[in-house]
């Protein structure tokens, strides 16, 4: 009290009232103090035991694999129920027939589609064979042609050279009738001045104008042989290129030709491959009305029903349960639990129905539960808000039971930190997450 009032009073003792008095002579108050005291000292003893920091969650039991879950058997192909071999609870292998279902397509129904397919693709590829050698007898006639043309051009330039010899040959004669010419022109001349000297006869002179006139009569038709000779030489050169002409004609129609086989080939082996893969698809879809198991199970329910009803393509006729299955727990951790799970940690099972006595702080004094491993983390928030973790038996410790079913529920505890109470009731109080936990013996291989 800070005594700034004039008025000052006491506080009066309850020891003036008798009943207060009697109350310390009473037995079971003395009782009751020490029965306080030491509850007080078993809780404050309590606040610093170790607790176990864990992160519980909640999921049912699966596979660990995803060819081992439930699944559901689909015809790949429509058409219409017309036998059932198999019913529910019935136990199949691999391969064995569940359903046989008929065509219901029109471009299908044909008994002999497959037969009269193969026949057509015997019968393109007969169609290719035939191409094949009809390119081949063609490139033979080509040849033959270019190896006649080179025969006729050959004899063509023969023929040129002939004209050329003939030309130089009429050339030289004509010079030697020019130079006949001369001489007779000299010696009609001197036979002329002789006969004026009185030396020759007049019939001499006669004989040599005679013989000149016979002389230029030779020239005319030796000019006219040059002239014939340089026409066949001209000749044998349009005849040359004639033969060019005429025989590149002939080896452009048999290339055309060719070029229309091998193209009538080319089309014709497209149409080949376009009936090989029909006549592989009919072949295929013929196997698909028997729609088999495709793994050793249990045929849980059939969703289709009846005889004569129709089902289109993808739609599920029945669901199997593998018989052979590694299991495993699917739980769920809320968001801000999620940095603290990681693959490998410890996480403690137990199953719906079965006998469990669960302490989450003291996982050593719980009962029923059994060991896991976190396999598997979803790294994308499901749809109840929560992030899924996929957990496997630990196989350092007792095997799981089993009696659970696929699909039972479960509830899981990933064990964290060791912490005292008190820091538990602090952390929760406050709204803390728990402690970051890291698993020393694997840290220290890592650094290794």
């Amino acid at each position: 009290m800070l005594n700034i009032s004039d008025n000052k009073t006491k506080l009066q003792s309850l020891n003036r009232y008798a009943t207060v008095k009697n109350l310390e002579n009473r037995p079971h108050y003395k009782i009751l103090n020490k029965i306080i005291a030491g509850v007080s000292i078993v809780g404050i003893v309590i606040l610093f035991l170790p607790w176990t920091q864990n992160v519980s969650g909640t999921g049912a039991v699966t596979t660990l694999k995803p060819n081992q879950r439930p699944q559901s058997i689909q015809s790949v192909i429509s058409g219409r129920i017309e036998k059932w071999y198999v019913q529910e609870g019935d136990f199949v292998n691999k391969g064995d027939t569940i359903l046989f279902i008929s065509e219901i397509k029109e471009e299908y129904m044909d008994p002999n589609l497959v037969k009269n397919t193969k026949n057509q693709v015997n019968a393109k590829k007969q169609s290719v064979q035939s191409y094949n050698s009809k390119v081949n007898t063609l490139s033979t006639q080509i040849q033959s042609i270019e190896n006649e043309k080179e025969l006729k051009l050959e004899q063509a330039k023969n023929k040129i050279k002939q004209s050329l010899l003939k030309i130089k040959s009429d050339s030289m004669d004509l010079v030697a009738v020019k130079t006949q010419i001369k001489i007779a022109n000299t010696q009609y001349n001197r036979s002329l001045q002789l006969n004026k000297e009185g030396l020759k006869p007049l019939t001499d002179v006669e004989d040599k104008r005679l013989k000149l006139q016979e002389v230029e009569a030779k020239i005319i038709t030796q000019e006219n042989k040059l002239l014939s000779s340089k026409n066949e030489y001209i000749n044998s050169k349009v005849e040359t290129n004639r033969i060019v002409a005429e025989y590149s004609e002939k080896v452009s129609k048999a290339q055309s030709d060719q070029f229309t086989a091998l193209s009538n080939k080319f089309d014709t082996e497209a149409q080949v491959d376009k009936l090989e893969n029909q006549y592989a698809n009919y072949s295929i879809r013929n196997g698909m009305y028997y729609i088999k198991a495709a793994q050793n199970g249990y045929i849980n329910r059939a969703l289709q029903s009846g005889i004569g009803e129709t089902i289109k393509e993808g739609t599920a006729i029945a669901t199997i349960m593998p018989s052979q299955y590694d299991i495993a727990v699917e739980t769920y951790v809320n968001p801000i639990d999620l940095p603290l799970i990681q693959k490998g940690e410890k996480v403690r099972v137990w199953f719906d129905g079965w006998p469990t006595i669960v302490f989450s702080g003291w996982p050593d004094m719980s009962y029923g539960t059994f060991g896991g491993e976190v396999v598997a983390i979803e790294n994308f928030i499901s749809e109840n808000g929560k992030y899924r973790v996929l957990i496997a038996p630990d196989k350092n410790e007792d095997k799981w039971p089993k009696q659970i079913s696929i699909g039972s529920g479960a509830q899981t505890i990933a064990l964290l930190d060791t912490v005292p109470i008190w820091f538990e009731i602090w952390r929760t109080l406050n709204g803390f997450p728990p402690n970051y936990y890291k698993q020393t013996s694997k840290t220290v291989k890592e650094k290794k």
